[in-house]
């Protein structure tokens, strides 16, 4: 259980083919507090930041006219961090504050935040702060149904950015709103087209920031609790990054237009009030991934641990992969000292997991048809009755 550490902060800028994904990266690029970062990206034409390229800094990074470093992926993921981070550390490039890895439109988000969080070298410099995922307002209703690396980049996203919302009418706008709602309830929904120039603060959104420490914690607590507190309302940030609550419950989307993809995918949160011990959060956790880990698309966590209650852990997984936990000095809000754990599963069941969790924690069975089901129920691990 490790301590919080200075590691780099990565966000993940995602979105499909079309989407806006430059557009967006070329004004977030103007914030001064964007000249210390560094942007991976697959093809320089990709991102349209051609004409800001003005020197090579070393292998496959080059520095952009307004400060910023920018580098090409040529093979892994993984490899890219390192000769980065290793650039970095013997001066050959100057020293980075963030990274923003522009995926391409059809690229999956679950191999690259795996590559941040599963290799040890790249997890003890870099930090997964997030994904931000751009939906075209035009398309992106088609695009979920045709196109299932589209459904798992909505469904992972902190963010969810709509692009191009004036060229469509405002009925095509609620449908996609709701069906994103759905699919991804606890994501922030916000206006692309709204995003201003230099507006790089739409990149911190992550569970742990090393930048702000508890603060980001903090936020994302209160984002939580906002949405336990009206389930069904999208949370909308706008530019000015205050809330603009909007209700658009489920029911104004016909059912049948949902796509079987999306039905696939939960989000829930499991809350507990006492101090967890660590070894049955071990245990659960390793259950978790080792046996389902292909189901679990991403889980993020702040837990309160018996043996220090007073500083929480933060927990961050995609899949089999977790991120090393970081320990925070102390809990975000002193009077709320809950565990939260928030996950996105696909074909996973809520009842399924919250089970599982309550069994690692000793808590005793209480019969109801809904646990007699799990007990029969395929993915359940053998030997285990709940």
């Amino acid at each position: 259980m490790s301590a919080a550490s200075d590691r780099i902060p990565v966000t993940i800028l995602t979105g499909f083919l079309g989407a806006g994904k430059s557009t967006l990266l070329n004004r977030i690029l103007k914030d001064p507090a964007m000249r210390d970062a560094a942007v991976i990206i697959n093809e320089f034409g990709d991102v349209g930041i051609d004409h800001l390229l003005v020197e090579s800094s070393g292998d496959a990074i080059i520095e952009l006219s307004d400060g910023c470093l920018c580098c090409t992926v040529r093979g892994e993921l993984v490899d890219t961090l390192a000769n980065l981070m290793d650039a970095v550390q013997t001066g050959r490039v100057k020293p980075v504050n963030r990274v923003v890895i522009e995926t391409t439109g059809l690229a999956d988000p679950a191999p690259v935040m795996q590559a941040i969080m599963g290799n040890p070298v790249v997890a003890t410099n870099f930090d997964l702060d997030g994904i931000v995922t751009v939906v075209d307002a035009v398309n992106g209703s088609q695009t979920l149904d045709n196109h299932e690396e589209a459904v798992k980049q909505a469904a992972v996203a902190d963010r969810l950015l709509i692009s191009k919302r004036t060229m469509v009418p405002p009925e095509v706008l609620r449908v996609l709103e709701a069906r994103l709602d759905a699919l991804n309830p606890r994501a922030a929904l916000m206006d692309a087209d709204s995003v201003e120039a230099g507006q790089a603060s739409v990149l911190v959104n992550g569970l742990y920031d090393p930048a702000t420490k508890i603060a980001d914690v903090g936020r994302w607590l209160r984002d939580e609790d906002a949405h336990d507190a009206h389930p069904h309302e999208h949370h909308h940030h706008g530019a000015d990054g205050h809330h603009h609550h909007h209700h658009h419950g489920h029911d104004h989307q016909d059912p049948h237009d949902v796509n079987r993809h999306d039905s696939s995918i939960r989000s829930f949160s499991i809350v507990e009030d006492n101090p967890i011990d660590p070894m049955a959060l071990d245990m659960f956790i390793d259950l978790l991934r080792s046996a389902h880990g292909e189901k679990l698309l991403r889980m993020k966590a702040i837990v309160a641990v018996s043996d220090r209650p007073d500083r929480p852990l933060v927990l961050h997984g995609v899949q089999s992969i977790f991120h090393p936990p970081s320990r925070l000095p102390a809990w975000p809000d002193p009077e709320d000292r809950r565990t939260r754990m928030v996950l996105i599963t696909r074909d996973l069941p809520e009842a399924f997991v919250k089970d599982l969790f309550d069994a690692f924690l000793g808590k005793p069975r209480v019969d109801t048809p809904d646990r007699t089901a799990l007990n029969d129920n395929p993915l359940a691990v053998p030997g285990m009755r709940f």
